[in-house]
């Protein structure tokens, strides 16, 4: 028993002992199940990771899809604002111009009435003036018998075309 002495020995038969029982108790097919349980557990990790990356990289091109169009359509309502305000500044600008064109022809024909208007009174007061003179030539140059003359035949003419 020499050999106890020897530290070596001893802790290599502690070694082989520990072993045995570690082998006995089935301790390596534990730690055999335990790492094959973790690396499953690992591979559905992995491919669960897998499959929402690839949901992710789906929902992530579907986004930019969806951004692409939801920018084709702003760049068309831009677009069509603009079309919009430049056809009602036309409009405006066509209505403005008819407008103008309406009040020059109606400030025409109000000058053109004015124009007949100061016409009219013109003649009428030429008229007036005209029949006043020859009253006063008439009533200064017509004597009675003269006068009953003219209106006997005047009263001929009216009941001539009376009938």
């Amino acid at each position: 028993m020499d050999f106890l002495y020897n530290t070596d020995i001893v802790v290599a038969i502690g070694f082989v002992i520990f072993i045995g029982i570690l082998l006995y108790f089935g301790v390596p097919a534990l730690i055999t199940k335990m790492l094959d349980d973790r690396a499953e557990k690992i591979r559905s990790d992995i491919a669960e990771a897998r499959e929402l990356r690839e949901e992710a990289q789906s929902l992530l091109a579907s986004y930019e899809r969806k951004q692409k169009e939801v920018e084709q359509q702003a760049a068309e309502i831009v677009t069509k604002a603009r079309d919009d305000a430049q056809a009602a500044a036309k409009q405006a600008h066509e209505d403005l111009a008819q407008a103008v064109d309406r009040r020059i022809a109606a400030a025409k024909e109000q000058i053109a009435s004015a124009e007949a208007s100061a016409m009219r009174e013109v003649k009428d007061r030429a008229v007036e003036v005209a029949v006043a003179a020859a009253r006063d030539v008439i009533a200064k140059n017509m004597d009675a018998s003269r006068a009953n003359s003219l209106i006997d035949d005047a009263i001929g003419q009216v009941s001539t075309k009376l009938h």
